[in-house]
């Protein structure tokens, strides 16, 4: 047995050191296990709650998802006030534990997903532990008081800190520990989910509003599938939601599709800004003056009075989304579902509380596409067979457009539902509603692409000059230079008219032997006994030289290392001077050469 143990160490070691892939294989798997763990805890811990405070408590019979009923317990005796009082204690816990374990560290932003957003771009990849624990402890009891929030915010989070806690203890660079917070995130959001290559896709695509991080997909997958099937090993493999097997069949359908795609873009807006204005006209103002706790209790207190009155607004409402799959829900209850969980989202994230935007943007589109749906059979009966698949197509739309994320969401509802045969409706719902939303989203801390995130500042700088070369930036011309006997005066002469900073010292074998700079020369200027015994070769300093055919990164690097304004260029051949380069010129190149990647400038 311990010779089959010392042979697969060895050769796990050897893939560790000697596969990049390998080693991300392991890295993708074992934080996947871990991940799916995490998710099967958090799973149980939010449904035990929940019934225990809103079953069994305030006496709530809210519908469940036909693959989420994991207790089922007599519903309790009416006492709506239970979450109200669980609300506001929530919002006292959740203050406390900020104060005292989250004080002085970055700001979350949005929801957890954002807080991951933010690690990725500006924090290498560096994520203190304390900071999951805490919003994953206090989303529980959240969501299990019923609030308003999601799930996908903090399991996100969860796996980002436990691959960051890994990242630590491996010793992994910056690069590797931002991709391994994706790989961590990833595992989260496809086991909570139950979909593999949604929560794959979604942890790649959510940190830019026009890129993907490519780099994270393989290990993400893994991840992802590895996570799922630790918690399919616990809950099943059965999706959340129970669906009929809806197909696409007629064309003559697609523009009505196209036309839910502008709706959920100008519902997804109106969600946003709402949000937005809540957070930063109400909440953000009490916070301000009394507290956080203080913005956090009318937060909840707001909450509980709502739920109080409409317990349908109470939680995730994934009950709802599998009664308006079903089609058994009125049109104007789907309408006051849609514009009452932006409001009670908005007390309850916008206050500082802990959650996630996913489970209640996934409501409010489906609703919407409800309501879409219905009016659609209305007018025009014969298109419309099934106003239920204008749900489905809704929740994918509706969060595509105000999350930038045009695949993930997609194919997260696809896995939501086991429901492929809305695939083509799905995609160009989508894609309508993401170019509607253009200047709309709903994360804080996404950045446009690549070439806007810190994360690649490095390689993108690198990879754009190494397509350029000096002598497309060079304009050949006479360069004034001196020799290593050149006096103070023929060297203050030549300064004086000319327009260049660094002056070329030839010696006498006409090399270029350094440089000497008006700095150089300013520092001997008042010195009135040295003045007229300095020559160019007591003040020359080293200076690297550039040819034509180097590229304008190797040139970056010597700017760099010299600090010298300009460098001169030689001819390779006869080694004599052409041209100066200047520093301007390679940053101006830089700035054209990611306008021309961009597609800003015509090439």
């Amino acid at each position: 047995m311990s010779f089959f143990g010392v042979g697969l160490r060895a050769r796990l070691a050897d893939l560790w050191h000697t596969h990049p892939h390998g080693r991300w294989t392991i890295l993708g798997i074992l934080t996947g296990g871990i991940a799916g763990v995490g998710a099967a805890v958090f799973f149980v811990a939010i449904e035990a709650a929940s019934t225990v405070i809103v079953r069994m408590g305030a006496g709530f019979d809210l519908p469940g998802a036909a693959g989420e009923e994991l207790f089922y317990v007599p519903v309790g005796a009416p006492r709506p006030w239970v979450v109200l009082v669980a609300l506001l204690a929530v919002a006292g816990l959740t203050a406390f534990l900020v104060r005292r374990f989250l004080y002085g560290m970055p700001p979350g932003g949005t929801d957890g997903t954002d807080t991951l957003i933010h690690t990725f771009h500006h924090r290498e990849g560096r994520l203190d532990l304390r900071i999951p624990l805490v919003r994953v402890s206090t989303a529980i009891l959240t969501i299990a008081a019923g609030g308003s929030a999601g799930r996908e915010g903090p399991m996100s989070l969860l796996g980002a800190g436990c691959a960051a806690w890994l990242a630590d203890r491996l010793g992994l660079s910056a690069k590797e520990r931002r991709l391994l917070l994706l790989v961590g995130a990833a595992g989260g959001l496809g086991a909570i989910f139950r979909a593999p290559l949604g929560g794959a896709l979604t942890a790649v695509e959510v940190l830019y509003r026009e890129d993907f991080e490519v780099r994270a997909l393989v290990p993400s997958i893994l991840s992802s599938v590895t996570a799922y099937s630790v918690f399919a090993a616990f809950f099943g493999t059965e999706p959340i939601f129970r669906v009929p097997d809806f197909m696409f069949s007629t064309m003559a359908e697609l523009p009505l599709y196209a036309l839910l795609g502008l709706v959920c873009a100008g519902a997804g807006m109106g969600y946003v800004r709402f949000f937005r204005w809540g957070k930063t006209r109400i909440f953000s103002p009490v916070a301000a003056r009394f507290g956080p706790g203080a913005s956090m209790a009318l937060g909840a207190a707001a909450m509980g009075l709502l739920a109080m009155a409409f317990p349908a607004l109470a939680g995730g409402g994934y009950g709802y989304l599998q009664l308006a799959i079903e089609g058994r829900l009125e049109t104007h209850v789907l309408l006051l579902l849609a514009l009452g969980k932006t409001l009670a989202t908005t007390m309850v994230l916008g206050s500082g509380l802990s959650g996630g935007m996913f489970a209640p943007a996934l409501l409010v589109g489906g609703m919407v596409g409800g309501v879409v749906g219905r009016v659609a059979q209305n007018v025009v009966p014969a298109l419309v067979a099934h106003p239920e698949t204008y749900v489905l197509v809704g929740m994918a739309a509706f969060f595509a457009g105000i999350a930038r994320a045009p695949v993930g969401p997609l194919v997260m509802v696809c896995e939501l539902t086991r429901g492929y045969g809305l695939l083509v409706p799905l995609m160009l719902a989508s894609a309508v509603s993401l170019a509607a939303c253009r200047r709309t989203f709903l994360y804080d801390h996404q950045v446009d692409d690549k070439f806007a995130s810190p994360a690649h500042a490095d390689e993108t700088v690198i990879n754009v000059l190494e397509r350029l070369r000096v002598a497309d930036y060079l304009t050949p011309r006479p360069v004034p230079r001196l020799h290593e006997g050149s006096g103070f005066r023929e060297m203050t002469d030549l300064m004086v008219h000319s327009t260049d900073q660094v002056f070329p010292v030839l010696g006498d074998d006409g090399h270029v032997h350094g440089a000497v700079t008006l700095h150089d020369v300013r520092s001997v200027l008042f010195e009135d006994v040295l003045c007229p015994l300095v020559v160019a070769r007591d003040i020359v300093r080293p200076c690297p030289t550039l040819t034509p055919d180097d590229d304008l990164s190797s040139a970056l690097l010597r700017f760099v290392e010299s600090d010298l304004p300009q460098l001169p260029v030689l001819d390779p051949e006869s080694g004599r001077i052409v041209g100066l380069l200047d520093r301007g010129d390679v940053f101006r190149a830089y700035a054209r050469g990611i306008a021309l990647l961009r597609g800003d400038v015509p090439a």
